[in-house]
């Protein structure tokens, strides 16, 4: 949790608070790089929040750095997602909804250094292969949208 977002949270408990984010897709042929959480052990996408003052853009290089430890090329947009299949209670209790902005990324290599606190693996799928994942569902209409 960020310094911010744990300043709000001392406030408001544990009530609904809606978070900026962002969020990668990268892909190499049929093929799109999915991440397991650590908090979920679920597959999703690599990104995160947008800190005070950060851009969309620079927030999704920093989150591919943190997480990945190689910075990405962004190359463009994919689209901005939010509502219901973005809102969760997290396990503390804490109420979360995401609006997050998603970027086509490309990335120098395929050799990460993983970010032990958040992540557990990454893999290329298909996305007849990401079907069957226990995935966050949110990520079928992001990779729709990137590959059409």
């Amino acid at each position: 949790m960020s310094p911010y977002v744990r300043s709000l949270r001392e406030r408001i408990g544990h009530d609904y608070l809606l978070l900026p984010g962002v969020t990668a897709v990268f892909r190499r042929g049929d093929e799109f790089l999915l991440a397991r959480q650590r908090d979920t052990e679920r597959w999703s996408l690599v990104g995160g929040g947008i800190e005070p003052g950060e851009t969309p853009r620079a927030a999704v290089a920093r989150e591919v750095r943190e997480e990945l430890g190689v910075t990405p090329a962004v190359t463009g947009i994919v689209g901005a997602y939010g509502g219901a299949s973005l809102e969760t209670t997290l396990p503390n209790g804490d109420r979360v909804g995401g609006v997050t902005v998603v970027f086509a990324c490309d990335l120098p290599t395929d050799d990460f250094v993983l970010e032990a606190a958040e992540l557990i693996e990454t893999r290329w799928f298909t996305l007849d292969e990401i079907v069957g994942l226990d995935r966050h569902e949110w990520i079928d209409e992001v990779l729709r949208d990137a590959v059409g």
